[in-house]
């Protein structure tokens, strides 16, 4: 049996509640779904916000496959169809099993249950058994998790409390939905990895435990990091804050892109992601922050150096040291991986904790000077802006 860890992180005991939360999943409850998506050939990804950004996160490895599967989401230029109803006469075509899967804390938002209802409709009219659904949820009772179990599979994964709420103790349970998100995103990884290793459902419960003290030393190692300390000096000035990467890494940016701007709104100052089509030119004390496992794209580190010639500071986040990047950058860390070619990287799933905990600790500094957000705000910023 898997021993629950004990060992609480300084300041950002959230990641410890994720590795928990995850550790006390079984066989039993992760099996249906697992075995649904090793045996897709393509696999249609929905959810919205963090959420969404936590799936393509994950489902973007399986590229890294060796013999991949075909990953698309409604948002992809070559989604072929206005809808999911109209996409899935296409896809049937094309592929023998489809899964529709799902990534929603709530179980209720729009976008998702919209896909899953169309193709619900489709399967009800031509009576296709090449679809199925999975959902995700840290709800097992929502309204999509009804409909998903009449196709499909549902895996709850553990988010916060409703007596935790409102809290600015984000410390201990993340800000709004960062247990659900990342724990999300960190379950799909395993699952990704080990269906790429073409191993039984046991192999992911495996997995999660060996990468949960990793998660949890990577995340410790960057609160006390310069790279960090210096990054929030920064962020609690009044100066706006570009993020930005390429693939996977762009994935990682808007998922960290929603939380501070959650909080920089509030401030007054802006977040934008890098190369955008409202992103306007850097001012001098402005922060960028990007990420890039190879440390070498050249639109990356061409977005760095033009960044500090107009005299922006660069943190950037990298999967191996001694690379452009590294070097162009102000501040960095490391988050060194050595995968074999053809297999899933950890690294996006790694630079997106190691991110997740600069809003966290910029609430807490704004907090020492007198300036409590309590979640109620950012919950408004959250459901009026976005």
């Amino acid at each position: 049996m898997v021993k629950t860890i004990s060992t609480k992180i300084s300041a950002v005991e959230y990641v410890e509640r994720i590795n928990e939360n995850l550790l006390r999943l079984t066989k039993n409850e992760l099996l249906p779904l697992y075995e649904d998506l090793k045996a897709a050939d393509c696999i249609v990804c929905g959810g919205s916000g963090r959420s969404l950004h936590s799936l393509n996160i994950a489902m973007s490895q399986i590229a890294m496959m060796k013999e991949p599967k075909v990953v698309i989401t409604r948002e992809d230029v070559g989604f072929p169809g206005r809808g999911m109803y109209d996409a899935a006469s296409q896809l049937s075509k094309r592929h023998k099993k489809i899964v529709l899967l799902i990534n929603s804390g709530s179980g209720e938002s729009d976008d998702p249950k919209h896909l899953a209802e169309e193709l619900e409709k489709y399967i009800q009219e031509t009576g296709s058994t090449q679809f199925s659904m999975g959902l995700i949820t840290s709800n097992g009772k929502s309204s999509l998790s009804t409909m998903v179990k009449k196709r499909g599979n549902v895996v709850v994964v553990k988010g916060r409390e409703k007596k935790q709420l409102p809290s600015d103790a984000y410390s201990q349970t993340g800000i709004m939905g960062d247990l659900f998100e990342l724990g999300g995103l960190f379950l799909l990884q395993m699952m990704v990895e080990a269906i790429s290793e073409n191993s039984s459902v046991d192999r992911v419960l495996e997995l999660i435990a060996e990468e949960a003290p990793v998660l949890r030393k990577i995340t410790e190692d960057a609160v006390e990091s310069e790279g960090i300390k210096c990054a929030l000096d920064f962020l609690e000035r009044r100066s706006c804050v570009f993020l930005g990467g390429r693939g996977t890494a762009e994935e990682v940016a808007k998922m960290t892109a929603v939380r501070l701007f959650h909080i920089k709104k509030f401030l007054g100052d802006d977040v934008y992601i890098a190369r955008g089509v409202n992103t306007p030119h850097p001012r001098a004390g402005d922060l960028e922050i990007l990420i890039s496992f190879s440390g070498k794209t050249k639109p990356v580190v061409g977005w760095c150096n033009m960044f500090r010639l107009l005299g922006g500071t660069v943190f950037s986040i990298v999967g191996h040291g001694d690379t452009r990047l590294e070097e162009h950058s102000n501040l960095n860390i490391v988050l060194e991986e050595n995968v074999e070619p053809k297999t899933p990287r950890r690294f996006y799933m790694r630079a997106a904790y190691v991110l997740s905990c600069l809003p966290i600790l910029l609430t807490e500094r704004l907090s020492t000077k007198g300036l409590i957000l309590p979640e109620y705000i950012l919950t408004w910023y959250h459901s009026v802006i976005e």
